[in-house]
């Protein structure tokens, strides 16, 4: 006949918060654990802001990434009005290795990047936290018009 132990309740306990540490990473722990993750050429995605017909949407709208992947992400506007790729919980669920514009590399958390006609920027970044994520443009009209879409991460 089985007796359970005092001990058994405890033993749980502590497979559940080893497995916390090491499934769940901070950015810098992640870098960390990937070794060679920054070696790693990225996957580019080419994300158009905006077209040539003045047409207010992402193409394409829905994106999907692999956690502990790296990827980079160009932006480009080909449209003769500014947009915004706004995607805060999807910022919140990776780590940002860089953004770069013209001759400016800027480094940490990025929320929301703003493209000004014929502008490009490359976001290179790995993401860290399974999820789906809205994406979408915030100026006046643009996300009622359609300037929307969805950020997966598995």
């Amino acid at each position: 006949m089985y007796q359970k132990s005092l001990t058994e309740p405890y033993c749980v306990l502590i497979i559940i918060l080893l497995s916390f540490t090491i499934f769940i990473a901070t950015p810098a722990e992640a870098a960390s654990l990937s070794g060679d993750l920054l070696k790693q050429p990225p996957t580019e995605i080419t994300v158009s802001l905006g077209n040539s017909a003045n047409e207010l949407k992402y193409e394409p709208n829905h994106l999907e990434f692999l956690a502990g992947k790296r990827y980079k992400l160009k932006l480009i506007n080909p449209s003769n009005q500014k947009h915004y790729f706004t995607a805060k919980n999807f910022a919140d669920g990776i780590w940002t290795q860089k953004v770069e514009a013209g001759k400016v590399e800027v480094k940490g958390a990025i929320h929301e990047i703003e493209l000004k006609p014929g502008a490009e920027a490359e976001w290179v970044f790995v993401p860290l936290k399974s999820g789906k994520y809205g994406l979408h443009c915030p100026i006046l009209g643009h996300t009622e018009a359609g300037m929307t879409g969805d950020i997966v991460i598995q």
